[in-house]
């Protein structure tokens, strides 16, 4: 590709592809392309303008070999990616809004005013309309009082007034559409399927393949913890699936054979074998975005109430322009007040705040599953993580595997592998990935893999009872035994390291020693959550006392528990929200989710098992914790926005009043100057919460 650098600094380029025009799917192309490039970090193509940027990491010179090696007929890219990109939806609702305002403005420079005149009464059946209809219904409510504001000026012949309404209006259905509809988009792309592989049921083995390979009519197994990767047909197997997703429904459905299963759920327990309906997977973008849409979660209570308040103030609006007219006997100053209403401002401003949020936190790898979450997080003043994979790196390594059986470490390692690849969880790929980097290829050789949440994994192999997992599961639950004479090599094993425990029927045969590095911004991180408002740091986690207490002198959390289990972790959530207190829950693995649930709030990491991330409320796609910190601070300056929101719009809005009242503004100014700053506060809500001198500190 032949591209023109326009600006550069250290780690970003600004540049311009040559070339007549750069289509839709052209773009789509170019963003995908950059964005799976492992040393770019971020890209933002403009079809329109045909400008790109990218921000990198490395050697400057690969990136420009890069872009120069990019050809768009090259570039395969996943079916349904350029269909939700929303690239489309953007540039049409741009092309609404510049349409609009020319046609307005045009309107009023070159057309004579009966024909103007005409037009506005046309457009005002509309407005009227709907008045007319809310009416009908019993109800006083927005509608009303702009079918009254634009029928009593058409009525006077005050065809300027009605006609700056009605634009205003228009300017403002397009902006709350366009946010919307966009918020909703990025969510929804947020929320669809990122499934890379699946395990495809062939000759009676399970085999580990790409998820675009396969076709409809094909088998899939799907383990407990695991996204159902499409709509199909269950022909083997009996498990409990969480349709929360599509149904909103927060108990776990029942599905047994014949039964009908769809892409994005999520196997809570047991197994199931399917065979695929729809390869393509692309309903299910759809019928996410139907659901945000119809869901009440995008609403949160400060949202609500504005909008409630909204329409409750409508008939005062309604009685203060009759009062007036009594009082004063002036038609001019009553529509003063008729032309000035507080609702409009509150019902639009404060859902496009939310909704800008939203999209903002999703431009730090942040998905946010409603409005209220953010409120919630602005309220919270309590924060429990989860150590594995949260606190420490999500990608733990294998650094040795103890024997204490007549195997070799390499052997011992292919035993754990081949059964821990089946889980999601950091420690399993950990075992996985070690092997892997061995070369250690494995035949699957074992009996059906059971697996018992937050306990390990039990099999058999050459009919021998197989357990993996901790210490309690192990040794307390299996009641395995060290062997006898290596008690003191057992006692010797490295502490600085977390343990994975084998035995085979009954006997410890390999400890597996795996390395949880802390991540680095964590401290940090913990020392910014205090900052922004949270009083109490909690650690949690199933690990031994040891290693508990070494990383939460490290972190720096408030308060720490050891061997913990599920129910635990979510029994403590309950007596803190019991106490009064807002509590945030941030986890990645199975073991995880009941906790995610009972929070007022549950953070999920993406790399984790795909419950935690269904069932969670807000998931982070980044690998840095400051993310977690970046919407602490967007949902605090959120409630601010809010609130200043209403200030200003009830003291600006009063102010109107109170100068049309006493003569000193036309109905016609008041009319402006309240659809103006109604206009304008929309336009402000829309603005990143953050800037950029303000985003979180390294």
């Amino acid at each position: 590709m032949k591209f023109v650098i326009k600006h550069e600094i250290k780690g970003r380029i600004r540049a311009h592809a040559v070339q007549y025009r750069m289509t839709f799917e052209q773009a789509d192309r170019m963003q995908y392309y950059l964005e799976s490039q492992d040393m770019i970090t971020s890209a933002k193509v403009q079809n329109r303008t045909g400008d790109f940027t990218i921000c990198y990491k490395g050697d400057r010179e690969k990136v420009i070999k890069l872009l120069q090696t990019f050809r768009y007929e090259e570039v395969d890219i996943p079916e349904n990616y350029a269909q939700n990109s929303g690239r489309e939806l953007n540039q049409e609702y741009w092309d609404k809004l510049v349409e609009t305002v020319i046609y307005h403005y045009g309107n009023k420079l070159f057309l004579p005013y009966s024909v103007r005149a005409c037009i506005t009464a046309v457009k005002s059946v509309k407005y009227l309309w709907m008045g007319v209809r809310t009416l009908a219904k019993g109800k006083i409510e927005v509608p009303v009082l702009d079918a009254t504001a634009i029928g009593v000026s058409m009525f006077r012949g005050d065809i300027a007034t009605a006609g700056s309404v009605m634009f205003l209006l228009g300017i403002g259905e397009i902006l709350e559409e366009w946010t919307h509809k966009k918020s909703v988009g990025d969510l929804a792309r947020s929320m669809s399927l990122n499934i890379s592989k699946v395990w495809l049921v062939s000759d009676g083995q399970e085999v580990l393949v790409p998820f675009s390979s396969v076709k409809s009519g094909d088998r899939v197994r799907i383990h407990m913890g695991n996204v159902i990767p499409f709509d199909g047909t269950v022909v083997e197997g009996e498990a409990m699936v969480n349709q929360a997703s599509l149904t909103g429904e927060s108990v776990a459905v029942r599905k047994i054979e014949n039964g009908e299963v769809y892409a994005g759920t999520v196997v809570e327990e047991g197994e199931l074998t399917i065979r695929v309906r729809e390869a393509n997977g692309s309903s299910k973008f759809e019928k996410i975005v139907t659901m945000i849409e119809e869901s009440e979660k995008l609403k949160s209570g400060l949202e609500s109430k504005a909008e409630h308040l909204a329409d409750k103030l409508v008939p005062y609006t309604l009685a203060g322009t009759g009062l007036t007219y009594l009082l004063t006997r002036n038609v001019t100053k009553a529509l003063a007040v008729l032309m000035v209403d507080f609702s409009c401002a509150l019902k639009l401003a404060m859902p496009i705040s939310v909704l800008s949020a939203i999209r903002e936190a999703s431009s730090y790898n942040v998905t946010v599953k409603g409005g209220k979450y953010l409120e919630a997080m602005a309220e919270a003043d309590t924060i429990v993580f989860d150590k594995t994979g949260t606190l420490t790196k999500a990608q733990p390594t294998v650094v040795d595997v103890v024997p204490f059986c007549d195997k070799t470490p390499d052997e011992l390692l292919r035993i754990g592998a081949c059964l821990e690849e089946h889980f999601p969880h950091s420690m399993a790929k950990a075992v996985v990935n070690a092997a892997q980097d061995k070369g250690l290829i494995h035949e699957e050789f074992h009996s059906k893999v059971e697996y018992i949440v937050a306990h390990g994994i039990s099999s058999k192999i050459n009919d021998q009872k197989v357990v993996v997992g901790s210490y309690h599961f192990v040794f307390e639950d299996e009641e395995s035994q060290i062997p006898e004479g290596m008690e003191e090599k057992f006692q010797e094993l490295p502490s600085e390291y977390s343990h994975l425990y084998m035995a085979i029927e009954g006997k410890l045969a390999a400890v597996i020693c795996i390395e949880d590095p802390l991540r680095e911004e964590a401290p940090q991180i913990i020392k910014n959550l205090k900052a922004a408002g949270i009083s109490k740091v909690v650690m949690m986690t199933g690990d031994s006392d040891r290693t508990a207490k070494a990383i939460a002198k490290r972190v720096g959390v408030d308060v720490y528990y050891s061997e913990v289990l599920p129910e635990d972790k979510a029994n403590f959530v309950e007596q803190e929200k019991a106490a009064g207190r807002k509590v945030i829950m941030i986890g990645d693995g199975i073991n995880d989710s009941p906790a995610l649930s009972a929070a007022d709030i549950g953070i999920a990491i993406s790399d984790g098992a795909e419950i935690a991330r269904e069932i969670a409320d807000v998931t982070m796609s980044g690998d840095d914790l400051s993310e977690i910190v970046t919407l602490k601070l967007i949902s605090n300056k959120l409630m601010k926005r809010i609130h200043k929101n209403y200030r200003n719009i009830v003291g600006f809005n009063t102010a109107l009043i109170i100068l049309g009242v006493t003569g000193i503004l036309q109905p016609t100014v008041s009319a402006l100057l309240h659809n103006t700053s109604t206009l304008y506060i929309s336009l402000k809500s829309m603005e990143n919460l953050l800037e950029e001198e303000n985003e979180v500190e390294e």
